[in-house]
């Protein structure tokens, strides 16, 4: 049932723009994220420099980061947003441009991956940081709650939606880099789509404080998270977390379908269900509200824990559909304490600084993801996939009781403002 919150906020102006815009922007994404895979591959068939252009898109997100939440604190998030997406559609437009010139090519394969990666690692952290100004408090979570749905659908309907269109053009006889270069294009247009929706909304003006020299704003940044006990205690956990959990999705997941679900369609079925769960745990996050507000990281703690007990199980299974139920589950949870974590850091952190605090906290998983993939596929070498997805549920169920009797994270409320 829609609270009052909920009914004003979807009434209200500003969160239908950001709402509206980055979903058009989402699913063009999607097409990008098709179709440069789909550029290299057909450039060299070589899975190594398939490799290299997704770490060449990746690194500078992890690399950059915190220095694009600096600047978003800095120079205003919706400034540095809007220029992250000039950017964006314009490397696209001009990739999208010599492909139709006849001049594809491996290097400028490489240089749009990097560029891209570079203007993204700039526009993420400003657009956690400028929902807060646009919407009310009150409806901040279910704000986050719905953008994050919306994330979420897109990316389970765009790679379909950019499918289906490369397909049509394919069958209308257009040669394989026309094709991409249109989903290049299309990509561009929804960032300008996106940019001009941004435009529309109106942020409630910040007290912004006097500069110091941008190395000094970010190190400002790093030190109000290691000042803030209850801030540093859970980003300390949550990298534990990232790194128990993120390696076995990413890595054991498809070696479980191969070795015990036998084939592709059981990996695409356990990964739809988790996607599912997801969404639904992203737009069931308004539920429990009053609890939160008490125990905040209690929850945090509890959930975590039967996580990791599900990953256990989840080493024990034999059929396909025993792993979804499991993996929709956790999908669920996930989803579900994502928007309540993200709403947490909003309000805790003084808006001047939250770029920064929310760039720090997206750099640990972006920085932990491949370390953990990497220690994944060493561990598969020596241990069966069960015995991986038990050891890191153990492991898990493991970090969250150690949380719970030695830290002061049970204790936080999700109340608390500095």
């Amino acid at each position: 049932m829609a609270t009052t919150t909920d009914s004003s906020l979807l009434r209200n102006g500003n969160f239908r723009w950001l709402l509206g815009g980055g979903l058009i922007s989402m699913l063009g994404d999607q097409f990008s994220m098709l179709a440069l895979p789909w550029l290299v591959l057909s450039l060299t068939g070589d899975s190594l420099s398939l490799g290299i252009a997704v770490a060449l898109m990746g690194a500078p997100r992890a690399v950059l980061i915190v220095l694009g939440g600096t600047v978003a604190d800095r120079y205003s998030a919706r400034r540095v947003m809007l220029l992250s997406k000039y950017a964006s559609a314009a490397i696209l437009l001009l990739l999208a441009a010599l492909l139709l010139l006849g001049h594809a090519s491996l290097t400028l394969a490489y240089v749009a991956a990097l560029a891209l990666g570079i203007a993204s690692a700039f526009g993420i952290p400003a657009g956690t940081a400028i929902l807060p100004q646009a919407v009310p408090p009150p409806s901040l979570q279910t704000a986050n709650s719905l953008q994050m749905a919306v994330r979420q659908l897109s990316l389970l309907a765009g790679p379909l939606l950019a499918a289906l269109v490369l397909g049509a053009r394919d069958g209308a006889q257009q040669t394989g880099m026309e094709s991409l270069a249109a989903a290049f294009a299309i990509d561009a247009l929804t960032f300008l789509f996106s940019a001009w929706t941004l435009r529309q909304v109106k942020l409630r003006p910040l007290a912004v404080a006097a500069a110091q020299g941008m190395w000094r704003d970010m190190a400002a940044g790093l030190a109000m998270v290691w000042r803030d006990q209850p801030l540093r205690s859970c980003y300390v956990y949550w990298a534990v977390v990232a790194f128990f959990v993120m390696g076995p999705l990413q890595v054991a997941l498809p070696v479980l379908a191969s070795e015990r679900l036998h084939g592709a369609s059981a990996l695409g079925l356990l990964m739809g269900a988790h996607g599912a769960g997801t969404l639904a745990g992203m737009l069931a996050s308004s539920l429990g509200g009053a609890w939160l507000r008490r125990r905040f990281g209690a929850t945090l703690l509890l959930v975590d824990a039967f996580v990791g007990l599900l990953l256990m199980g989840l080493g024990q299974i034999s059929t396909a559909w025993q792993g979804a139920a499991l993996l929709a589950l956790t999908g669920m949870l996930g989803g579900y304490l994502q928007v309540v974590i993200f709403t947490w850091i909003q309000r805790r952190v003084a808006p001047a600084m939250l770029g920064r605090a929310m760039a720090l906290f997206m750099a640990l998983f972006l920085g932990l993801a491949p370390l953990s993939a990497a220690a994944t596929g060493a561990l598969l070498r020596r241990l069966t996939v069960g015995e991986l997805f038990c050891g890191g549920g153990a492991l898990l169920l493991a970090a969250a009781v150690a949380a719970a009797l030695f830290t002061a994270i049970p204790r936080i409320a999700g109340a608390e403002t500095l």
